[in-house]
């Protein structure tokens, strides 16, 4: 049972249940982990996991230290002609990888998931999922799980020759070309 009542003076219980849930993520992955299993290595009751954090995406992306929100990014993906969502994916992934922030949490997630197989898979885990997973399920395309999983093998994949292996000519490339080149291919695997 989970311990009920304040918390000692002092203690940052935000902070307790982020370590809580790397430890957790870390150990089981990302579909293994559960909140009420966080909250229990934290001391807390479930509820107030829920009061910090959104849900299970959020409190990821924020251990992750990821500089967005995963359901508002696949919201606002979801909006608009469906003809158009490839653009907006990866625009939209450019968009979040050039910042400086992004791009430096975006390399270092990407050279931990390449060195270590608890890293690889919750980042697999995590966009294969909350990502490009409920984007193809919302879209109702056939075979929602494969096609998740190669839009995020393309995004990953030229994010790992573009930010971490410097590839030319994709390394130097101006971000409308990638957009062009890859957008097709992104609408290909999540709505058509």
């Amino acid at each position: 049972m989970s311990p009920r009542g304040r918390r000692p003076a002092g203690e940052d219980t935000r902070a307790v249940i982020l370590a809580a849930a790397r430890q957790e993520f870390a150990g089981k992955g990302y579909d293994a982990s559960s909140l009420r299993a966080i909250a229990r290595n934290a001391g807390v009751d479930p509820a107030l996991v829920h009061h910090y954090f959104e849900g299970k995406p959020e409190l990821f992306a924020e251990t992750m230290e990821l500089p967005v929100r995963p359901a508002q990014v696949v919201a606002a993906l979801l909006e608009g002609p469906r003809e158009q969502v490839g653009e907006r994916v990866v625009r939209t992934f450019f968009g979040i990888w050039d910042s400086p922030d992004g791009r430096e949490r975006l390399v270092a997630l990407i050279r931990s998931a390449v060195s270590h197989e608890e890293a690889a898979r919750m980042l697999r885990e995590f966009l294969a999922r909350e990502v490009f997973g409920r984007i193809a399920s919302a879209l109702g395309v056939p075979d929602p799980e494969l096609r998740a999983g190669l839009a995020v093998s393309q995004m990953v994949g030229v994010a790992l020759m573009r930010y971490v292996m410097g590839l030319e000519p994709i390394a130097s490339a101006d971000t409308e070309e990638l957009v062009a080149q890859l957008a097709p291919t992104l609408q290909r695997y999540l709505a058509d």
